[in-house]
């Protein structure tokens, strides 16, 4: 474990002098390292083949080899990501607040960036880029510890992006990736606190709750999706149909795909129908419950009727809950029991209760009459995000620059001294 700890103590011996770096620096960096990956797409597609291989080997489910594959047109993207961040604003050194006590003081609150921020995540090659933008972007080292399946397509990016560094002369240790695949490697980088400042885990519920558990680092807690649309007595119908089918089946692997639906009883008659010819060429298995089940009939093959396990289930798979409701209230209730605080969204014409189930809903996003697929740094205008955070505390939801800076207080004085 000695590599381990050299690394992340390499990172934090120039933390200060990375996040002093300044913001043309930077963004030569992210416009470079874009160019990088572009060029070196020939060797990252190899690399992500022998991934590819050995998932399939493996039995990866769909919803995830989907997660791990890269082509031509991620890696743009993943460029296009770099170029994004180059081109926002450099929220470092902004002076949030600045006054003067009566005593002459003059206190200001400035942003500052937090430090050595480690990344753990699973099959997910885009994350290294998008991780990286983020964090350099606001003077954060960054580690990133990526699962086993991705690590030829994780060395392959970041031997691309490292080349960015070098010619710009900024040390290599602004970015560092774990390569060792042991489990025991991982949970050690999750007691490095005295070298890394904040943990971020992206990935399934269970790679989730191990860092929360077993961390010694402060975390923000980014969630798994189970993520709801609410269809009102008031809702239009073939609205609700193109609404879902996008957050169902646009991409299935994904957190902010709709994994249930809850439907007002007044309407379940003529919705679940329409639902069910909209979801069926995709193959989509709705699991019900008695009512809906009743108005379906269950001859369908792609109709059965749902456990108490459906409702709290995150699926990344071509299957969806289907949850009767008598009022918004039910809804609410229901959806605040089994959400995990992702999105969630009411397809209404209602105002009055479109406004109660944006108050009432405790989830990170709350979307009326739009698919919960938007729930995504480059949709919400942050360039890229590095993850989606479920929790309250620090961030919330998307998590672009901003939430990747603390803030320091700088006080300006003439003199004074405490009486």
């Amino acid at each position: 474990m000695e590599e381990l700890r050299q690394l992340c103590k390499h990172a934090s011996d120039v933390k200060i002098s990375v996040g002093m770096l300044d913001s043309d620096t930077k963004d030569r960096v992210l416009t470079d390292a874009a160019a990088a990956l572009i060029a070196s797409e020939e060797a990252i597609l190899k690399a992500n083949e022998e991934d590819i291989e050995r998932a399939k080997s493996n039995h990866m489910p769909d919803g995830l080899l989907d997660r791990l594959t890269l082509n031509h047109d991620r890696i743009a993207g993943m460029a296009d990501g770099l170029r994004q961040v180059a081109a926002l604003d450099d929220p470092i050194g902004e002076v949030l607040s600045m006054k003067k006590r009566p005593n002459g003081l003059i206190i200001g609150k400035r942003r500052v960036p937090l430090g050595v921020i480690g990344i753990i995540y699973e099959a997910r090659p885009n994350v290294t880029a998008d991780a990286f933008a983020l964090c350099f972007k606001t003077g954060n080292c960054v580690i990133l510890k990526g699962g086993s399946d991705a690590i030829c397509s994780n060395i392959a990016i970041v031997d691309a992006l490292k080349s960015a560094l070098v010619k710009n002369h900024v040390t290599e240790s602004a970015l560092s990736l774990i390569t060792s695949t042991d489990r025991s490697t991982t949970m050690e980088f999750m007691k490095m606190d005295e070298y890394v400042d904040l943990l971020i885990p992206r990935g399934g519920h269970g790679l989730i709750q191990n860092v929360v558990k077993n961390a010694t680092i402060p975390v923000i807690e980014t969630g798994t999706g189970n993520c709801h649309i609410y269809v009102d007595a008031e809702a239009d119908l073939p609205m609700a149909v193109r609404i879902i089918k996008n957050a169902k089946t646009q991409r299935i692997g994904v957190c902010n795909a709709c994994e249930s639906i809850v439907v007002h009883k007044s309407v379940e008659k003529e919705f679940l129908p329409m639902l069910y010819e909209a979801l069926s060429p995709k193959n989509v298995e709705l699991r019900t419950d008695a009512s809906a089940l009743a108005c379906l009939g269950n001859d369908h093959l792609l109709v059965k009727e749902a456990t108490e396990e459906d409702w709290g289930t995150e699926y990344l798979d071509y299957i969806l809950s289907v949850k009767t409701v008598e009022n918004i209230d039910e809804a609410i209730e229901h959806i605040n029991h089994y959400t995990t605080h992702h999105s969630e969204a009411i397809i209404t014409n209602n105002y009055d209760r479109a406004q109660h189930f944006l108050d009432a809903i405790d989830s990170a996003c709350v979307y009326v009459n739009a698919s919960t697929r938007f729930s995504d740094g480059n949709e919400f205008g942050f360039g890229a995000e590095i993850g989606i955070s479920t929790q309250k505390l620090h961030a919330r939801g998307p998590m672009g620059l901003e939430a990747l800076t603390s803030y320091k207080y700088i006080i300006y004085g003439n003199g004074q001294i405490r009486e």
